[in-house]
């Protein structure tokens, strides 16, 4: 069965956090925060979903004004799914609803380094974060 995409579609928080913990993400995620979880989904202005049937296997959530920059603030593929071009697909899809000179600024897990530079990403050495209390 082929993987069907879907945008803005409800993701139930049960099935994002199981998406998550079936990935790398998961360990960088606030999984065991239901309410955490359900804020982020709800709040995300794009979200691009990868659907094996009712099995949720990928998304793409971002935060966008849809002109200038859309933050890609999560990208996660189930374990079992990755290496099929998956994530590159749910990146093309997000970039495919953007204003073509918006840009996408993500930051990546540390597995990921070497992921996107062979999607077109530049690596910007001038991210700064303050952590949340």
């Amino acid at each position: 069965m082929p993987v069907d995409y879907r945008v803005n579609v409800p993701v139930g928080v049960e099935a994002a956090i199981e998406l998550y913990n079936r990935s790398t993400l998961g360990e960088r995620r606030p999984v065991n925060r239901p309410d955490i979880f359900a804020e982020m989904l709800k709040h995300a202005n794009l979200t691009i979903t990868a659907w094996d049937g009712e099995r949720l296997v990928g998304i793409a959530r971002s935060l966008t004004d849809w002109a200038y920059v859309a933050y890609l603030a999560d990208l996660a593929v189930d374990a079992d799914y990755q290496k099929q071009g998956i994530g590159k697909r749910l990146i093309a899809e997000t970039r495919q609803r953007l204003w073509p000179e918006c840009m996408i600024v993500l930051l990546a897990a540390p597995l990921a380094n070497d992921y996107y530079p062979k999607l077109g990403f530049e690596h910007n050495p001038r991210a700064w974060m303050l952590k949340g209390r």
